[in-house]
């Protein structure tokens, strides 16, 4: 099977989305070319859903999906004969290739890369529907601001208080399992105070309590541009909203955003961070891909969990050594 047949097959998935040539990127043509800045010179990047780097006549027998594309998983990809990464998110060069040229990077493994994001964005309801709730109401650029993204929905069956959607949320990411493993970790590191991206950030009540009534929930994600003046008017346009849940990122718990919830009487919660959207958005996306692929081919989910590690217990005594030998020689200013 050729990249070309997998890029053909992701533009039906997606209904359409997907860039068929580069040589046509045009903003504006292509309302999933998206252009994001934060206006930091030299740091903006253009989202191409699509083949972005690799031959499409080139056969494929092995794909990984992944989140983000990192050297990690470039390096993952090679050392286990993945050909061809999808990632949800926009690559760029060096960003995402450790520093150094996706064309180098990639072309030395002999990897291709074809990326999503806002094409994948609002084809499924499953991220409200393990969240609790069935949206009625989809917005991919709420406020006309591209990618920022809105739910309106209503809780489903069983569904009754707050303390139901986080015990519904929580079984739905195997929290009990992330913890266990994370135990496992610390006793195999001799290190209890390890942390990782899959238990630090869970779901969690802001506003309200465990026993709070849920019935309709305005859905958000914080880090697409939502801001206070935006729930004021979702709630204006939608005054049976009850509860906000923000999801993939979170905020503080002093946010204006919290502010502004708690003005209007409404509940808060933060569910899923981004670590768990490998789960939300890449294993359905793996699943449907599969259904178009020939059975010869493999499929595989790279997923990264980050650890933090106090930085005295880190790594092993001679890795230690050496670490201490390297800053104390040529890296600490002798005054």
């Amino acid at each position: 099977m050729k990249i070309k047949e997998i890029v053909s097959a992701l533009n039906e998935i997606t209904g359409g989305r997907v860039v068929a040539d580069l040589s046509d990127i045009t903003l504006g043509k292509n309302p999933f070319v998206v252009m994001k800045s934060s206006n930091i010179p030299g740091k903006e990047v253009i989202e191409i859903p699509g083949l972005v780097f690799g031959d499409p006549e080139k056969e494929v027998k092995k794909v990984a999906i992944t989140m983000t594309l990192t050297e990690q998983s470039i390096e993952l990809a090679g050392a286990t004969g993945v050909d061809l990464i999808i990632a949800h998110h926009p690559v760029a060069d060096a960003a995402n290739s450790g520093g150094v040229t996706l064309k180098n990077y990639l072309g030395l493994y002999g990897i291709s890369v074809i990326e999503l994001h806002e094409a994948f964005h609002g084809l499924h309801p499953g991220i409200s529907y393990i969240h609790g709730h069935r949206a009625y109401k989809v917005d991919i650029s709420y406020g006309g601001i591209p990618g920022n993204i809105m739910y309106v929905g209503k809780v489903l069956e069983g569904i009754n208080t707050l303390k139901d959607m986080i015990e519904r949320i929580n079984s739905f990411m195997d929290i009990k399992r992330e913890f266990l493993s994370l135990e496992k970790e610390k006793s195999a590191y001799g290190n209890e105070d390890l942390i990782n991206s899959a238990t630090a950030a869970l779901a969690e009540i802001y506003l309200g309590n465990p026993d709070s009534k849920v019935q309709h929930i305005l859905h958000i994600f914080p880090h697409t541009g939502f801001e206070p003046v935006h729930l004021l008017k979702a709630k204006s346009e939608y005054p049976e909203i009850d509860t906000v849940i923000c999801s993939i990122s979170r905020v503080k718990r002093e946010s204006p955003l919290v502010e502004k919830a708690k003005e209007l009487g409404l509940n808060f919660i933060c569910g899923n961070s981004h670590a768990y959207e490998i789960f939300e958005n890449g294993l359905p996306l793996a699943l449907a891909l599969k259904s178009y692929l020939k059975d010869d081919i493999e499929i595989r989910i790279f997923r990264e969990k980050v650890y933090s590690f106090p930085v005295v217990a880190f790594g092993s005594d001679k890795i230690k050594e050496y670490a201490d030998y390297i800053s104390q020689n040529y890296l600490i200013k002798k005054m």
